[in-house]
Order: structure tokens, then C-alpha cells, then sequence
């Protein structure tokens, strides 16, 4: 055992690293040696472009909407109602009756999860949602939190308040959660109390919506819903709450609303943490690809990026074409499949389901019960199910899909900086990974980037402590609390 200096250390370590890279370079062939220099030199001039180019913060247009029945009335209710979640002995008995009405095809020999939900653990599931599974008392953990509604741009917008207990000398920071699809605002259940404790002084009042179309937040009635259009709405929210400026926190489409957020109204959003962040594609990411496995040092890429990204084709094409069927018919013709999985409570638990086994770890889909009870609790799983079958949501929300791929490429959200700061989460098993150096093409003030010791893509459902801490980091550093 020995002890140096940090700065000693560090001089060593950078000593190792060079020669690494090094001798890799010198173990290639002259070939590849000269794609490697041609592409250095590419990545020399784009990295001059982005130091030259303007660095004014740009913004997009915050438009206005209307979504309800009929025509814009000339005056819309603001005013904030207390909401809470009920059943009724009518409605559990009719989700009985078509629980014992299920048909089921046995699934192929040892096929697992690969062709889908495996009926064999699908039976398990559903006789645990009939015989077990307790809808009332679930409903009454629910309503632990407050729930409220408002009228916004003609929809009644559903969403939960919970304020911390009463400290002195604690500042209290406002927070919006939002989720993405196939969950709700019940993945953020965990959380909320770990956010609402006292960290050091500092504790969050976190608002927690429902995305219009999916759960208690009603379902847009005209075309045109779109990620930018849910924004504008939760940014009208957070306003008519009493919020002048707040943080923000997305995964999936709580990540592409919650950027949108920031890109209208920047001077409003503190901070934007997102584990979940879209990149465009662009020729600095293709040339990065070519030579960042051998010479990852040259596109910024670390030891942990190349591990995450390569081999390329097998995680981040095949894989990704594996597991987005259900994106393509989304984006394509929602209201069909919507006509199957809103009229079977089991098929609608199987649709939604398999994504909580693939998505948390793709290799649970070689597990015969889809890895589902490793991370969470059946009856946890079946209140979000239940969350969308006593809604009638199930294809509003995947109309969402439709409504934000139409117009992908011309819309102007995509191609615009954001410019507030931000903190990113990268969980291992999330859908696909983009190291730092890409995500500082959209998002331009990264105050934190943290590599994630485990979970997915359902990281306040899966790992709520690991997600909470950095949330806590990311505000602290940058409000310097």
C-alpha cells in the first residue's frame, strides 16, 4: 500500500490511459489507423463549429390550444377542485365477469418472453387480479395524497399535491414529476416521500399531472396533442399554482414535455433533470460511432459509454427494432388496437405488462415470468393497469404516439437547443444509451451527467432512492444550497 498526492495520481492515471490508447492504436491495421486519423480531423472541424457558433439561448413559441368538445367558449373555469379517486361494487364486478371470460392461447415451448407476455404467467397474473388483488384498498392508497383538477385549454387536467411536513429553516423547492407511457403518476408513489423529507434543509413540494389522455386528466377531443401542446398546459398549471420559477423531472414522455417546458419558458424552469433524453441525430454522431470503440478518447466517449453503446448494431438497432412494434402501430393506428385493449382488462394488462419486463431488463425476456416480481409487486403492476382500465385511457394515451411522430422532423422543438440547466440520469437498462458528448448537442448547460449503478427505464417505479438522490444532487449544485 502506498499514498500520493491527488494531482500525483492523477498524472498517473492519465499516463495509463495514454498508453492504452496507444497501443491500441498501433494494434490496428493501416487501414483502419487512416480511417481513424481522416476521422480525427472530421471531428476537429465540427468541434470548431460548435465553439464558433452562436450562443444566444433560443426558445420556442408557446402558442395556445384548445382541445375540449365543440368551440372555445369565451370564458374557461380556472379555478382548482379538489379531486378523489372512487370505485364501486358495479365496477369491480364487471371486471370479474370479464377476468373469468378470458380466452388463452398456450404460449410456444420454451419461448419465455420473446413472443410476448407468456399466457402461462399471464394465468398467475389474472388470478391474482381476481382472487387477490384488492381494488378498494388500493384505491384508498391512492388517495393518500391530495388529488385536484383544473380546467386548462378545455380539459380537465388531473394531478396530485404534496407539500412537506412544516421545518424551520428549510427551503422549500417546488417540483413537477411527470411520467411517460405505458405508466401514470402512480410510478412516482415511491418517491414522493423521499422527496418530500429534509434533505440537509432543503425538501421539495412536488406536483405530480397526469398527461391529458391518460389516467383522470381527460383525453383531448381535436387532433393535433402534442408534446409541446402538453407542456404549454403544465406550464399554465405550475403558473396558475403559484409558481414563478420551479425544477423539473421526465422520463420517457414526461422527458420530451418537460424539455419543451424549458425551451418555451426558460427563465421559469431552474433546472430540467430527465432520465429519459432525446437526441438528434446528426454527423458527429455517426463519425463518433465509427472510431469511439477504438478510440474513444478523440469523440469524448468514456470506458462506461463504450460499454454501454457497443456492439451498436446488436443494442441500439436490432434490439430497438425488436421492442418498438408497439410504437410503430401507436404512431400509425392507435384507435385499432386501442378498440382490443380497452374492451379485455387482461389483454390490456399483457399490452402494458410485457413493457415493464422488457424495459426494465432486456433480459428478462428469456425469463418464463418475464422478470416482473424481481423489481415490483403484482398488485403494484395491476394499479396501473387498473389506472387505465377504470379510465377508459388506454387508447388516448396512445394517440400520443401518433400525434408527435406526424411531424417528427419539421417540428421546431426538435431541432432547438435547451439551454437551462440540466441534469442527466443514465440508467443501465434504459432503451438506449447517449453519452454526455451527444446529449450536450440539445441540452447545453449540463450541470450533472451521472452513470447509474442499476435499473431501467421505469427508474421512480424501479429505484426511487438512487433517482431521488440525484435530483437532490442536481438542485443542490445548482442552486448552490
Amino acid at each position: 500500500m502506498f499514498f500520493t498526492s491527488a494531482s500525483g495520481l492523477s498524472q498517473v492515471v492519465k499516463v495509463e490511459m495514454f498508453s492504452f490508447y496507444r497501443e491500441t492504436f498501433f494494434g490496428l491495421e493501416v487501414v483502419q489507423q487512416q480511417l481513424v486519423i481522416s476521422s480525427a480531423v472530421a471531428i476537429g472541424g465540427i468541434l470548431a463549429y460548435w465553439v464558433f457558433r452562436s450562443k444566444e439561448a433560443k426558445t420556442i413559441p408557446i402558442g395556445h390550444g384548445w382541445w375540449g368538445k365543440g368551440k372555445k367558449p369565451l370564458s374557461e373555469d380556472d379555478q382548482i377542485h379538489t379531486f378523489t379517486i372512487t370505485t364501486s361494487d358495479e365496477e369491480i364486478k364487471d371486471l370479474h365477469a370479464r377476468l373469468d371470460l378470458t380466452r388463452y392461447t398456450d404460449p410456444l415451448e420454451d419461448s419465455h418472453f420473446n413472443f410476448g407476455f407468456n399466457s402461462t404467467y399471464l394465468k398467475r397474473v389474472v388470478s391474482h387480479w381476481r382472487n387477490e388483488y384488492d381494488w378498494k384498498k388500493q384505491v384508498a392508497a391512492l388517495n393518500q395524497y391530495s388529488h385536484f383538477k383544473t380546467k386548462i385549454e378545455g380539459l380537465d387536467v388531473h394531478f396530485i399535491r404534496v407539500c412537506p411536513p412544516s421545518r424551520e429553516n428549510q427551503k422549500v423547492v417546488p417540483l413537477m414529476l411527470v411520467h411517460g407511457w405505458p405508466s401514470s403518476f402512480y410510478e412516482f408513489y415511491k418517491i414522493i416521500p423521499l422527496l418530500t423529507q429534509n434533505h440537509d434543509g432543503v425538501a421539495f413540494e412536488v406536483i405530480c399531472p397526469s398527461i391529458p389522455g391518460y389516467g383522470y386528466s381527460e383525453a383531448p377531443q381535436k387532433k393535433g396533442f402534442d408534446s409541446v401542446a402538453a407542456a404549454r398546459i403544465f406550464l399554465t398549471l405550475m403558473e396558475r399554482l403559484g409558481f414563478s420559477q420551479f425544477y423539473l423531472h421526465g422520463g420517457d414522455w414526461g422527458s420530451a414535455i418537460t424539455t419543451n417546458m424549458a425551451q418555451m419558458k426558460p427563465d421559469c424552469v431552474k433546472g430540467l433533470h430527465l432520465t429519459m433524453f432525446f437526441i438528434r441525430s446528426n454527423f458527429k454522431m455517426s463519425l463518433s460511432l465509427v472510431i469511439g470503440r477504438y478510440l474513444p478518447f478523440l469523440v469524448g466517449f468514456t470506458r462506461e459509454d463504450v460499454r454501454r453503446i457497443y456492439p451498436y448494431f446488436q443494442k441500439n438497432v436490432w434490439q430497438m427494432l425488436e421492442e418498438t412494434g408497439y410504437m410503430h402501430i401507436q404512431a400509425t393506428k392507435p384507435d385499432t388496437a386501442g378498440c382490443a385493449v380497452n374492451n379485455s382488462p387482461v389483454g390490456l394488462a399483457a399490452y402494458i405488462l410485457e413493457k415493464f419486463s422488457s424495459c426494465t431488463d432486456m433480459k428478462y425476456r428469456d425469463l418464463s415470468d418475464g422478470g416482473l416480481e424481481r423489481m415490483f409487486t403484482l398488485d403494484d403492476l395491476l394499479t396501473n393497469v387498473m389506472i387505465y382500465w377504470t379510465t377508459s385511457s388506454m387508447t388516448s394515451s396512445m394517440r400520443f404516439y401518433k400525434e408527435n411522430f406526424g411531424n417528427l422532423i419539421n417540428r421546431l422543438d426538435f431541432k432547438t437547443g435547451v439551454f437551462v440547466p440540466t441534469g442527466l440520469a443514465a440508467f443501465p437498462n434504459e432503451l438506449m444509451h447517449n453519452p454526455k458528448v451527444w446529449a450536450q448537442t440539445k441540452y447545453r448547460n449540463i450541470y450533472t451527467y451521472t452513470f447509474m449503478p442499476r435499473g431501467g427505464h421505469f427508474a421512480a417505479f424501479e429505484e426511487p432512492q438512487l433517482l431521488a438522490d440525484d435530483i437532490v444532487q442536481f438542485v443542490k449544485k445548482v442552486g448552490k444550497i
